[in-house]
């Protein structure tokens, strides 16, 4: 059976349970037995076994659930609801107010954890309660935390990007110093849309509150210190080199406890509510971890990526024409392969391509990144939606549709990129000089 049918008849089963109400990490899983029973001579037993232990025995995946468990402390006491108290009268101006702390705790967030899917849970947990008591737009929230949360993978430190720079041979810190100027326009694409979206609907935005003085925002930004200083302490111990990402999400769980209790927020209930809130969204992610990794295996042995890179080879394209294509087959792979299982399966056939047509693989490193953003909202397997259907109770495609316009910020964010190079270079280039 032709290779690119295997696909299609896979991605049909997957939707199909999807809409039948099967838990997500198990349609996963059944598409994956399906594919290498049916497609392939290897044991779907043994590899269903050795994906669900490879995906989840990780050390860096530990920082997620302590991530997790962190933003459930904050939320659980008052430390949110007087950090949200601390923004206010400096955003009670803007177009959107308290909407873009969305948006801005994303992008700080996205800097520690290296992790899309445990800064949209940390901050979905965080904001979206408070942001539904003041009465702002339960959709234009979901839909800037589902593409906001893929910050994480954009702003330095990210996982992702450290496989990249492994599978093209590349400099890490150049490919870090690469994400900090497209992190920073796409959160002001964000913000702007944010803004726009705002101005044109006035009566779904609470009204402003009464003017504040200056000594008046100042006192009220005192309720901005205690949070402030956890994120400031996790991202000084991480840039400073005295911990790793895994790390700092512990001292980020024992300084939110400290300051906790410190403000006599902290109870015992509130403690065991957070423990069970952490282990039941973990349990989530992880579980839908290890049925992806499964598919990720079947991608893998019936050669689906390999095969699409290779067809794409053959065209001979021309420069844009290939990055056009490529985007296309990288949206494609995003429906039903994670971030790191598109860069690893595809790095071989495509990286000598991309040289070939004179790209920079730096750029080509953070051009990638954003198209894996893009599948993290992208359905069928778009693991922020996934993440948010989990803590909100809301369908997956609810989700992805309140998710469209920051899609399309995306792919402005993607095509300034394309255009205009240097977005992306400037900085390493600056730093560390012209050689690549």
């Amino acid at each position: 059976m032709d290779i690119l049918l295997v696909g299609g008849l896979l991605l049909f089963i997957m939707l199909l349970l999807l809409s039948g109400g099967v838990w997500i990490a198990m349609t996963l899983a059944i598409c994956g037995w399906v594919g290498q029973a049916f497609f392939t001579s290897t044991q779907p037993g043994k590899n269903l076994f050795s994906a669900f232990w490879e995906s989840n025995a990780s050390w860096e995946l530990a920082a997620l659930p302590l991530f997790i468990w962190m933003g459930e402390i904050l939320f659980r006491t008052k430390l949110s609801e007087e950090m949200f108290e601390g923004l206010r009268p400096w955003l009670n101006r803007v177009p959107g107010r308290l909407m873009h702390t969305t948006i801005l705790g994303c992008g700080i967030f996205g800097s520690v954890s290296g992790s899309s899917a445990a800064t949209c849970a940390t901050i979905s947990k965080v904001a979206l309660p408070e942001l539904m008591r003041r009465g702002y737009d339960e959709k234009l929230a979901l839909g800037s935390l589902a593409t906001a949360g893929t910050l994480g993978i954009l702003i330095p430190p990210s996982i992702t990007m450290v496989v990249y720079a492994v599978a093209a041979d590349a400099s890490i810190i150049r490919i870090f110093l690469a994400g900090f100027a497209p992190g920073l326009l796409l959160m002001a694409l964000f913000s702007g849309y944010i803004a726009w979206w705002s101005w044109r609907h006035p009566d779904k935005v609470p009204p402003p509150d009464p003017p504040t003085t200056l000594m008046e925002k100042i006192r009220l930004s005192g309720n901005l210190i205690p949070c402030g200083a956890l994120i400031v302490f996790i991202c000084w111990v991480l840039i400073a080199g005295y911990a790793t990402a895994t790390e700092c999400a512990a001292y980020g769980v024992v300084g939110a406890l400290a300051l906790a209790a410190w403000s006599r927020s902290l109870t015992w209930a509130n403690f065991k509510e957070g423990l069970m809130g952490t282990a039941r969204s973990s349990c989530m992610i992880m579980f839908i971890l290890a049925g992806a990794a499964f598919l990720t295996k079947t991608m893998a042995f019936t050669g689906i990526p390999r095969e699409l890179a290779e067809w794409v080879n053959a065209m001979q394209l021309s420069p844009l024409a290939l990055i056009a294509v490529l985007t296309v087959i990288y949206l494609i792979l995003g429906t039903a392969l994670d971030g790191i299982s598109m860069i690893v399966l595809t790095s071989a056939v495509v990286l000598p391509m991309i040289q070939k047509a004179g790209f920079d693989l730096i750029w080509f490193g953070i051009f990638i990144v954003l198209l894996v953003e893009i599948a993290e909202v992208t359905p069928p397997v778009g693991f922020n939606l996934f993440v948010l259907q989990n803590m909100t109770g809301k369908d997956s495609n609810t989700i992805a549709r309140a998710a469209i316009p920051f899609f399309l910020c995306l792919v402005v964010c993607i095509v300034l990129v394309t255009l205009f190079p240097s977005i992306v270079t400037f900085l390493p280039d600056l730093v560390m000089g012209e050689n690549k």
